[in-house]
C-alpha cells in the first residue's frame, strides 16, 4: 500500500488513496502507523474514498484507532491531495464526512494548491448536540476537574469541543488536565478541549488536547470552536477574520452571524512511501 504523509500546520496524518483500493481494519492500521517510534508517525490515518453524494468521501482514524467524524486540517490536506495528484481539476469540491458534506475552495499557484478555505457549516452550543450531559446551551458553564473550577463553553463543529479561556497557555499543565477533560463524566463521547489565551479581539492563542490523540500541533475544528466560543462570549466579533495561533502555525477563521464558520489555512506534503508488509 502506498501512502502520503501530509500536515496542516503540524497536524499530521497518513493519507491513503482508497478511490480504487480497500483497506481492511483501518483501526488497527492507524494504531500501528501512528506510532512515532515504530511506525510512520502521525496523529492518525485518513482514507480518501469515492462518494455517492459528493466529489470525495473521507474517513479518519485517531492514533488510538477510534474513528473521528471529521478533521478540519485533514479536509484541507485532502483538497490539496486530490487536486495536486490529478484526481480532480475542480477548485471547488465537496467532501463527504461523518458530520455532513463540507465545501472546499482551493487557492492555487503554479498548478499547486497553496491554501484551502473550508465551509465548516454551522456550529452549535446545544448540550445535546455536542453531546454534554447537561441542558440547554453550554456557555460559560462551570466544570470541576481535580477540585479546580474551570469556565467552559461547549461547541459542536461536526465533532465535540470544550473551550476554556486561560491566562497563559504556555505554562498550562495540558498533559495533566487535558486527559481529565477528555474523560470527564460530563462528556459521554469524550471531548476535544481547547485552552485559549486572548491576545486581542482578533487574535487568539490555543493549545489543544484531542480525544484519542493527546496534544497535537494543531486542530482545525478546534480553532473553529475557539473562534465561535470567543464570538459567543463577546470576546470577538462575528463576520470578522480571527487569527487562531496554534503550535504548528496560524489559521484564519470567520464566524458568520448565522453561526456558519469558514476556516482558511495551508496544507503540505511531507513524504510518500509504501508499506511492504501491509
Amino acid at each position: 500500500m502506498k501512502f502520503t504523509k501530509m500536515h496542516g500546520i503540524g497536524n499530521d496524518y497518513i493519507y491513503f488513496d482508497c478511490t480504487e483500493n480497500v483497506i481492511e481494519n483501518p483501526e488497527e492500521l492507524s494504531v500501528r502507523l501512528s506510532d512515532r517510534h515504530k511506525g510512520v508517525g502521525g496523529d492518525g490515518i485518513v482514507l480518501i474514498m469515492k462518494s455517492d453524494v459528493a466529489d470525495f468521501r473521507m474517513r479518519m482514524f485517531n492514533a488510538d484507532g477510534s474513528e473521528g467524524k471529521m478533521c478540519g486540517n485533514a479536509t484541507r490536506c485532502i483538497g490539496k491531495f486530490v487536486y495536486d495528484k490529478g484526481l480532480t481539476d475542480k477548485k471547488e469540491i465537496t467532501l463527504e464526512t461523518l458530520s455532513g458534506i463540507k465545501y472546499l475552495t482551493l487557492k492555487t499557484e503554479n498548478g499547486k494548491v497553496q491554501e484551502v478555505t473550508v465551509d465548516m457549516g454551522k456550529v452549535s452550543f446545544d448540550s445535546k448536540e455536542i453531546p454534554i450531559d447537561a441542558e440547554g446551551e453550554f456557555v460559560k458553564r462551570e466544570i470541576t476537574v481535580d477540585g479546580k473550577f474551570y469556565e467552559a463553553t461547549g461547541v459542536n463543529v461536526g465533532n465535540p469541543h470544550c473551550v476554556v479561556f486561560v491566562d497563559d497557555t504556555d505554562s498550562f499543565p495540558l498533559h495533566t488536565v487535558g486527559p481529565k477533560f477528555e474523560n470527564h463524566p460530563l462528556f459521554p463521547e469524550r471531548i476535544n478541549t481547547e485552552f485559549v489565551r486572548v491576545i486581542d479581539e482578533n487574535t487568539l492563542q490555543m493549545r489543544v488536547w484531542e480525544r484519542g490523540s493527546g496534544e497535537t500541533m494543531a486542530c482545525g475544528t478546534g480553532a473553529c470552536a475557539t473562534a465561535a466560543a470567543a464570538v459567543k462570549n463577546g470576546i470577538s466579533k462575528a463576520d470578522t477574520e480571527i487569527t487562531v495561533k496554534l503550535l504548528g502555525g496560524d489559521l484564519k477563521i470567520v464566524v458568520k452571524s448565522d453561526k456558519t464558520v469558514f476556516m482558511t489555512g495551508p496544507a503540505e506534503f511531507v513524504f510518500e512511501g509504501e508499506l511492504i508488509n501491509g
